[in-house]
């Protein structure tokens, strides 16, 4: 590990570690971290990341793993449903590694942090109220829909493969 991965790997767990005190805006903040390492690639030049896909779907697993760790305090259904979708992803992340295709993550969503993010900013803005299994549903459908988009977009279109993050932001702003 060079020392621009090694710079990158700390700050996303680093990033993630709030998601234990505060889960919502912990969760967010994960995820923002999550992305920050497609900017720090552009502005860090300490030997380049070898194989992003896997260095970020490996740094992955600290922050899933965090979300898990949350989850398991839950009441049972919101508990069960995170350990499946988490069991679900981590399925598709190991033949991923096995195979190298990235298209596999397309077919094993990260559903798991959408429902996490969704859920956790349920309970917040509710005051943790119990929630109705109508609730849990949509919240699964939308979580869902926004992480297969996510998927295709990264990993079968490949948007951002032919670019930094700064240089597709900057195409985005030109054009608009």
């Amino acid at each position: 590990m060079n020392s621009e991965e090694l710079i990158i790997s700390i700050v996303r767990i680093v990033g993630s570690i709030p998601v234990l005190f505060f889960p919502f805006w912990g969760s967010i903040l994960a995820i923002l971290v999550d992305l920050s390492d497609l900017f720090l690639m552009g502005f860090i030049k300490l030997g380049g990341v070898s194989n992003y896909q896997k260095l970020d779907k490996f740094l992955d697993l600290f922050y899933m793993s965090l979300f898990l760790i949350v989850s398991l305090r839950w009441d049972s259904r919101e508990k069960f449903i995170s350990i499946g979708l988490f069991a679900f992803r981590m399925l598709g992340v190991t033949l991923f590694f096995i195979f190298n295709i990235r298209i596999i993550l397309v077919f094993f969503p990260n559903v798991f942090e959408f429902w996490f993010v969704l859920i956790t900013g349920y309970k917040y803005f509710n005051q943790n109220k119990s929630i109705l299994p109508s609730v849990i549903f949509k919240i699964l459908l939308i979580a869902f829909v926004l992480k297969l988009s996510h998927e295709i977009f990264i990993h079968h279109i490949k948007t951002l493969d032919n670019y930094t993050a700064i240089e597709f932001l900057d195409m985005i702003f030109q054009r608009g």
